[in-house]
């Protein structure tokens, strides 16, 4: 049986808008992983669902797009009309808000005002626990929150403040690093 040339276009549109169909779907909806509005097999996500950060994550040799709804650490949320995107904190900062404000270090850098540096400014001391320039009194190897916590080798702590020497009353205790009130000595009179 012979059909009309009209049909025969007609069935090769229904089997190309078939297959251009089938090539849509594999790369929209319910194909992609979650939060992707389009995505390939070879690539992952090409691009994102509202309010989702595109990110690239190293896959062996390869990159491939993920859509994620807060960046990995070490990178920050850059929000743009047409793609929101996870952007590389500098090289110093462990963690970053932006571009130009780090909230946390990499060891050997302190925190300050947004910025990771080598040594804190005069005034400051390096916290190596927090990772911050804390507002810390003399001597004071780390504070919490502007209270002593350590003092450095050469000084006892007594009441969240590093003595050189042990004020009346106090002396220091050479395992703890503290001033303790004196023992008086001699026997109790009966």
């Amino acid at each position: 049986m012979r059909m009309p040339p009209f049909i025969w276009i007609l069935h090769f549109m229904h089997l190309t808008g078939g297959q251009d169909g089938a090539r849509r779907s594999a790369s929209v909806g319910r194909h992609c992983p979650a939060g992707c509005a389009t995505c390939s097999a070879s690539n992952g996500c090409l691009s994102c669902k509202p309010r989702l950060f595109f990110h690239l994550e190293l896959d062996g040799m390869r990159q491939r797009g993920t859509c994620v709804s807060s960046c990995p650490r070490g990178h920050y949320g850059a929000r743009s009309p047409h793609i929101s995107t996870c952007a590389r904190c500098k090289d110093d900062c462990s963690s970053c808000f932006s571009e130009s404000f780090c909230t946390h270090c990499h060891p050997g850098h302190f925190l300050h005002r947004g910025k990771c540096e080598n040594r804190c400014p005069d005034g400051l001391t390096a916290n190596a626990v927090l990772r911050e320039c804390t507002e810390c009194s003399a001597g004071c190897e780390v504070c919490v929150r502007g209270v002593c916590v350590k003092c450095r080798a050469d000084a006892d702590l007594l009441d969240g403040q590093c003595h050189l020497a042990c004020p009346a009353g106090f002396e220091p205790d050479l395992q703890l690093m503290h001033c303790i009130p004196q023992v008086l000595g001699g026997s109790p009179e009966k």
